[in-house]
């Protein structure tokens, strides 16, 4: 037999359960932050207390009006961090099986595809899906299971949010550890949206890539193009975060394709390496300019990176010398409209020639006397010299490293078959027509 004490609570929450049950949306939003202020943080036990041993009523409550009107935004807000406030209660696990017992994974995923609703709604599903995925290995599962990893990396790369995004990736490194069945998905997710748009996105995805190296081990031969793709990035964050990924894959067996498409970029074909001005312009005393694009920035981030990988290890660089980097990098010394390419072959390039004597016996007959001896000693720098000297004096100094041959290649055969690889240089000229 109850007390009069334990009758008058369950009297009280009677009375507050009829109250929310005939309450229209404007009373239901004052009732939802009255409850936010006063249990924020509540544990378990004290949850129940506050209702008599009947908080799972009131959630079931909460749920089911968030099933009926999530598509319509109606307190979304608020009402999203009211069921928070049971999902992360210490010693709460039946509240999330109850939460999920209803479809509620389903109904946050959906809320994140819902272009409509606010970002700080969408931000809000994110948190809760969080601590769903923190409750344990098989509900990681669920959040897969329910395609969550596609909703996600699209929210992701659509996002306008920083912080939504910085939630997200908290959220999908979490789904892609401890959760081995699915982590090669949450790995392949990441993967498609690296081509995407944003830059802060690219930049948390190249993270996540690199932080789930442990866990995933080899990785496909399709994650090649696209994190050479980034490359191209404008932004100087997203390509340190691709050098640093770089690093991280190169004791792996895709590093042959890696460095290969590498060297690759740093004579990229002729006819997308520059744009023109309009050629219908009204103006027939414009000047048309020659303007560096996205293939430059990507071939001087190329040269940036081999240098820095070719520093890591001794065996990278001798593998790169197999792919005939020098030719490569000189090509992109010679990139007259693009300071940046200039810079970082001339810094990578030295390292080659400091390291491999016969490097710098195939730099020096390409640069000559004077331009080679400024590059030995470094005052000033080679870039910086070739950028005072003029395109001219540039030109001459390296054209006997870039042919004019009608099929823009130039083949030099080794001096006898015990010569290094290096010797069979193969050059393809990317600017003949200065």
């Amino acid at each position: 037999m109850t007390s009069v004490k334990e009758q008058e609570a369950i009297r009280k929450l009677m009375v507050f359960l009829q109250e929310w049950d005939s309450a229209h949306k404007v009373a239901r939003s004052r009732i939802l932050d009255n409850f936010i202020e006063s249990n924020n943080g509540k544990t378990e036990p004290e949850l129940e207390l506050e209702f008599s041993q009947g908080a799972s009523l009131f959630l079931a409550r909460l749920t089911a009006w968030l099933r009926m009107t999530y598509m319509y935004s109606t307190c979304l807000d608020k009402l999203l961090k009211s069921i928070g406030i049971f999902l992360s209660a210490a010693s709460g696990r039946r509240y999330v099986i109850e939460f999920l017992e209803i479809g509620g994974v389903m109904i946050l995923l959906e809320i994140l595809g819902l272009n409509h609703l606010k970002e700080e709604d969408k931000r809000e599903s994110v948190k809760l899906l969080q601590l769903v995925a923190d409750t344990g290995r098989k509900y990681k599962e669920l959040i897969c299971e329910s395609y969550g990893v596609q909703s996600l990396t699209e929210f992701l790369v659509t996002s306008n949010s920083a912080e939504a995004q910085e939630d997200v990736q908290v959220l999908l490194d979490s789904l892609g550890h401890s959760n081995p069945k699915y982590q090669n998905q949450v790995y392949k997710g990441l993967i498609a949206v690296l081509p995407c748009a944003s830059p802060h996105a690219q930049k948390l995805v190249l993270q996540m890539l690199r932080g789930m190296q442990d866990v995933v081990g080899e990785v496909p031969s399709a994650l090649v193009e696209p994190v050479l793709g980034v490359l191209s990035s404008v932004h100087l964050e997203v390509q340190y975060e691709a050098v640093q990924l770089l690093k991280a894959l190169m004791a792996l067996e895709v590093r042959p394709l890696l460095l290969k498409g590498l060297v690759a970029l740093l004579t990229p074909p002729r006819k997308k390496a520059f744009t023109f001005c309009d050629e219908t312009t009204k103006d027939p005393t414009a000047l048309c300019l020659r303007e560096p694009v996205l293939v430059y920035i990507q071939q001087a981030a190329a040269a940036k990176a081999i240098g820095v990988l070719a520093k890591e290890s001794a065996e990278v660089a001798e593998e790169l010398i197999q792919l005939k980097v020098v030719p490569g990098l000189m090509v992109a010394l010679g990139n007259l409209d693009h300071v940046a390419s200039q810079r970082h072959a001339s810094i990578s390039l030295e390292y080659f020639v400091h390291t491999f004597p016969f490097v710098e016996e195939c730099v020096k007959k390409a640069l000559g006397h004077t331009l080679f001896q400024h590059f030995m000693v470094s005052l000033p720098p080679l870039w910086g010299l070739l950028v005072a000297l003029g395109p001219w004096s540039v030109f001459q100094g390296c054209r006997d490293c870039i042919s004019f041959h009608k099929k823009s290649n130039l083949t030099q055969e080794p001096r006898n078959k015990q010569s290094h690889p290096l010797r069979s240089i193969h050059f393809q000229s990317q600017y003949s027509g200065r």
